[in-house]
């Protein structure tokens, strides 16, 4: 019984206890079975209306892109700033996508595999394919035949039947295409939703003959001016609720996005002295060894941060220097240092030839599984080339370079310069030693060629160049010296007040009150400050970073605070902006006033009050004139103008600067042709409008959408 008691006693402890056993339990649940929906919310890289874009997605499209891009670019890596072009190119897509979906799901809005089949090989194929240059001919004309070869090359079944070398290949261009294809798809998606909104708004007649009233008819007119100026501010009295009134009723132009206030530092990584001296001293030591060295291709290599060019080129393809340096040089003769835009640069002439600046080429391109299988491949092709078969047929029919074949093997013109870019060196000193219509076999990396030169230009001078180039870079104790020193001045000034009272003091670059949105790819003009962005929002006011390095510059930021999405505040400096826009208004009020107690008649009256006699005058004013000579844009102004009868002197109406009287002293009136200059206004106008809403259109969408970029998280 004691026991019970005992338990009865406690029995809010125990309840308190097994609640909390039981809500640990509940919560365990949801974290283990609710895992996937908390980290679907740590994927989101943004919201739209509601709508949630991943990571997963985001960095896909990402990929894609940049594989497009070094696709065409023939490069393997891309800088930094084309990857953030492209990371921004695929979060506007994406966000417009999702957009553009609910309104297209609305309107059942679709492009059917048909119609998309049409658009890639049809009847209809997309502008997008027709300027692709991997489907053009010689002369830069679309060929069909050269896209459907491509698709037929691209399927699916045809690469897992290829040798595995040209399977790796064969997969990235197919990703290339899938990539145009969704494109092209999306494209027109956008085209019927825009086209379906434009040719629903269409000018009727009486909107023409509006327009064409408005611009039918100008006059010239006489005026005088009364300045605001003339008038001291503190004649006028503006109450602080009339100043929040204004406020009230422009609010909507005070929107402002989340943002973060930051002050900055920007240290330019720069050359010292020591670092001139010391590249100045090495360019001139390897001018003795430039004019005795045999081996100058090593000593190029060795030292210069451009690789020796074993080619021999025209005066015309060499830049200024070496051209002025060529003008008076001998073979084996050596320049002296040249110094331009923080680069030394040292100049020896090799040797110089006559012949071809260029030559062309046709070229049959063989694979094979073994060496043996290629070089039997290529004897067999020479030895149908030595009874006669055509050149351009064989390499048709033959040739695993797909894109030549279909011009019947033609590489177009090369120099020695782009021969050894494009392919290698010993493929241009193949195709210059051949004779014309001499069919050569040589290999690059890409396989094994039958070479034949079609064309050569003819013989002239040409020159090879070695060119030691040495660019002045920050050394690392520079590098050292810049960061340090920059380190102490954080160390001795270390909270907001303090690190910007300081900068310009001790000569560094400071910028205050700058705002940086989560969307800000950069700051100000400063490349390579996502992750200066990432800091700032990932931290609070009075926090001062670490030293970032982007670029060429050490940028070090102060965090002022945060400014909240929606409105800007009624503060103090805007205050000042609407009170002086008050008192502006109330200056003409009153100068309106004092005008009407006087009841003056003429213009010379006007003018003699006004403006000490005074008296300007404007020619063809109308009513969508944009600017009126002497008193400006002032669009009210247009309206009394466009109303007013021949020789009729105006009421006083306040503009921008002052307050105007006119008076009309001659109508212009263009003549015109009743209904049809009012219909072919109309179509006119109808062809304008189409054009400017199928612009305005996905704007106007994307600033009426909610959209919560959240990419910071990641990057």
């Amino acid at each position: 019984m004691a026991t019970l008691e005992k338990i009865r006693s406690k029995a809010g402890l125990l309840v308190g206890v097994v609640g909390l056993a039981l809500f640990a339990f509940i919560i365990g649940d949801f974290l283990n079975s609710g895992s996937s929906f908390l980290r679907q919310s740590q994927e989101k890289i943004a919201v739209v209306n509601g709508v949630s874009l991943t990571i997963q997605d985001y960095q896909k499209r990402i990929d894609d892109m940049a594989e497009m891009y070094k696709l065409q670019s023939g490069n393997t890596s891309l800088p930094e700033e084309i990857m953030t072009q492209i990371r921004e190119s695929v979060y506007e897509t994406m966000v417009r996508e999702t957009l553009l979906s609910k309104q297209l799901d609305k309107l059942g809005i679709q492009v059917t595999p048909e119609e998309l089949f049409d658009m890639v090989q049809g009847d209809d194929i997309s502008p997008i394919i027709h300027q692709m240059p991997m489907f053009q001919d010689a002369e830069g004309r679309f060929n069909k035949a050269s896209l459907l070869q491509m698709l037929k090359a691209i399927d699916e079944d045809y690469i897992a039947n290829v040798p595995a070398d040209q399977q790796s290949q064969l997969l990235s261009l197919r990703s290339f295409w899938l990539f145009w294809e969704k494109t092209i798809k999306q494209q027109r998606l956008e085209e019927k939703y825009t086209s379906l909104i434009t040719k629903g708004i269409v000018a009727n007649k009486l909107d023409a003959h509006s327009q064409l009233n408005a611009t039918a008819v100008t006059v010239d007119i006489l005026f005088t001016t009364r300045p605001f100026s003339t008038i001291p501010d503190s004649v006028v009295t503006v109450k602080t609720s009339e100043v929040k009134k204004l406020y009230k009723q422009r609010k909507e132009k005070y929107r402002q996005h989340k943002a973060q206030v930051i002050d900055y530092i920007s240290v330019d990584i720069v050359p010292s002295t020591d670092d001139y001296d010391e590249v100045r001293n090495e360019i001139e030591s390897l001018h003795e060894e430039f004019i005795t060295s045999e081996d100058v291709a090593d000593l190029v290599n060795e030292h210069s941060d451009v690789p020796f060019a074993d080619v021999f080129a025209t005066v015309e393809s060499f830049d200024e220097p070496i051209k002025s340096f060529l003008a008076t040089a001998e073979k084996g003769s050596v320049g002296e240092p040249l110094f331009e835009n923080d680069t030394y640069r040292l100049f020896k002439l090799i040797g110089s030839k006559i012949g071809p600046d260029s030559v062309k080429v046709s070229h049959i391109m063989v694979n094979g599984q073994t060496e043996d299988e290629v070089t039997a491949r290529v004897d067999s092709i020479r030895n149908e080339l030595r009874k006669g078969a055509d050149f351009g047929r064989m390499a048709a029919d033959l040739s695993v370079d797909k894109q030549s074949a279909e011009k019947e093997g033609d590489l177009g013109w090369f120099t020695e310069t782009s021969a050894v870019r494009g392919l290698s060196a010993e493929f241009k000193d193949t195709i210059f030693a051949a004779g014309l219509n001499e069919v050569k076999t040589v290999k690059s990396l890409y396989g094994t060629h039958l070479v034949k030169v079609t064309e050569k230009t003819s013989n002239v001078a040409k020159y090879k160049v070695a060119d030691i180039t040495i660019s002045v870079a920050p050394s690392s104790e520079t590098y050292s010296n810049i960061y340090n020193t920059l380190n102490q001045y954080i160390a001795n000034n270390n909270d907001v007040e303090k690190f910007k009272a300081s900068a310009q003091d001790v000569g560094y670059r400071l910028r205050t009150e700058v705002q940086v949105t989560v969307s800000d790819q950069t700051i100000e003009a400063l490349k390579g400050t996502r992750q200066v962005v990432r800091w700032a929002f990932e931290h609070d006011k009075g926090d001062i970073s670490e030293i970032f390095e982007c670029d060429n510059k050490f940028v070090v930021v102060a965090v002022e605070g945060l400014l909240s999405e929606g409105y800007h505040p009624f503060d103090e400096t805007l205050s000042t902006t609407l009170k002086q826009e008050l008192i502006t208004q109330k200056k003409g009020e009153l100068i309106i006033k004092e005008l009407e107690e006087k009841g003056l008649k003429t213009l010379a009256e006007y003018a003699k009050v006004m403006n000490y006699g005074r008296i300007d005058s404007a020619k063809f004013v109308g009513f969508n004139t944009s600017r009126i000579v002497g008193i400006g844009v002032v669009p009210k102004l247009n309206a009394y103008i466009s109303l007013a009868e021949e020789g009729q002197v105006s009421v006083p109406v306040a503009g921008n600067d002052g307050v105007h009287v006119f008076e009309v002293i001659r109508k212009n009136v263009q003549p015109r042709d009743g209904d049809h200059d009012d219909i072919r206004q109309a179509e006119i106008m109808t062809a304008s409008n189409g054009y400017r809403y199928q612009y305005q259109l996905v704007p106007s969408l994307l600033d009426k959408a909610k959209v919560d970029d959240l990419r910071i998280r990641f990057y």
